[in-house]
């Protein structure tokens, strides 16, 4: 690879204030080529980012539960297409919220929609109705079951809705498998691969080594704010909750790069990268709250689908990534994708807010665009 262009990218967006630390990362199906870091843990500090800084990954955690779901789906314990009300009697009788009333469901929902992001759930910070409804019903705070057990916004099916679904995702996997959902990701995923430094519950090591997660200012400046403690928390957030690094994490893409790599068959991981919501478009997160995620269009004009677990882009990207490529991000603007046609996967880390920040999306795209302009 290209590694001096690609460090320089990363050079440029912390001298310009875009980013206090970054870490990036190309993989190959023989493991990382090229890793780069720039910048502190925290701006205005002295820390330096390393290859081991622990980042909060958010919802590139749902890639991880969606394999933990068809690693049960192939072991005959869970179900793409049979209600999954039967094993969870929470979503058994799903309602949706219309015109601010609630009336039952059609249709009841699968693991399917689940996976796909079509089975109506939202998230509170992209759909202003979730949060008039949080308010009016005295919804407990995030991170809680309760939290969980909020209406649907259409028929399950009908259309592409970015939500809590992981979360009920992981709920699946709890119940059936047995294992609590930390348990299940330590044993059937992250031991295989040799992931140690992944975890919901950072320890004391890990914790020294957090990135603080910083906000922009109107004016552009970014402020850190204070690390917050980590507690066991009432569930496992298959949606958001896990921590990691960049050289901890690229062993789960490099799995992806080559076929499964012994999490899951090579026919079931070709499922999960293949679109499976037709002609929805998929992707792309309204805004109902500008300071935690912008609702920018991070892919513009380029109408993606999405697999079990992943978005995919349905052609070339020019400068960048092939068609059938899967990515996915999350809210502390971390990104990654896989590219099965270049035989290459990247992935990039920042810690800040708010989601689809412009200065980091064009951090972003500049790494693309300096790993696909290098000689593969």
């Amino acid at each position: 690879m290209n590694g001096p262009e690609i460090q320089a990218v990363l050079d440029r967006a912390v001298a310009a204030g875009d980013v206090a630390g970054v870490a990036a990362a190309v993989i190959g199906p023989e493991g990382p080529r090229f890793m780069a870091v720039a910048g502190t843990t925290e701006a205005g500090g002295s820390r330096p980012i390393t290859e081991n800084s622990m980042f909060w990954i958010a919802s590139m955690t749902k890639p991880v539960a969606s394999v933990a779901a068809m690693q049960l789906v192939e072991q005959g314990k869970l179900e793409l297409d049979a209600p999954i009300g039967e094993l969870l009697p929470a979503l058994a009788n799903p309602q949706i919220l219309e015109d601010g009333r609630l009336r039952p469901a059609r249709t009841k929902i699968t693991l399917r929609h689940l996976l796909t992001h079509t089975a109506g759930f939202a998230y509170s910070f992209t759909r202003a109705e979730y949060g008039a409804y949080v308010a009016a019903n005295n919804i407990p705070p995030s991170g809680t079951l309760g939290a969980l057990n909020m209406p649907l916004l259409f028929e399950p099916g009908e259309r592409w809705e970015y939500g809590i679904n992981t979360d009920w995702v992981g709920l699946a996997v709890e119940a059936a498998s047995g294992l609590k959902l930390d348990a299940y990701f330590r044993t059937h995923i992250f031991a295989p691969l040799g992931m140690n430094d992944t975890s919901f519950l950072p320890d004391e090591a890990q914790h020294a080594r957090r990135v603080a997660a910083h906000q922009r200012a109107a004016d552009g400046s970014l402020t850190a704010r204070p690390l917050s403690p980590v507690t066991v928390p009432e569930f496992f957030s298959a949606g958001s909750g896990l921590y990691s690094t960049l050289a901890d994490y690229q062993k789960f893409l490099r799995a992806l790069l080559n076929g499964g790599a012994g999490l899951l068959r090579p026919e079931t991981l070709a499922d999960m990268l293949r679109n499976q919501v037709g002609n929805l478009r998929a992707g792309y997160l309204p805004s109902a709250n500008p300071a935690l995620h912008t609702g920018a269009d991070a892919t513009p004009g380029v109408t993606c689908g999405w697999g079990l677990g992943f978005m995919l882009y349905p052609e070339a990207k020019e400068g960048g990534r092939r068609a059938g490529s899967g990515s996915w991000a999350g809210l502390a603007n971390t990104h990654f994708w896989v590219d099965p046609a270049a035989g290459l996967a990247g992935m990039i880390l920042m810690q800040l807010f708010p989601f689809c920040d412009e200065r980091a999306l064009k951090t972003y795209g500049s790494f693309e665009r300096a790993v696909y302009a290098a000689p593969q």
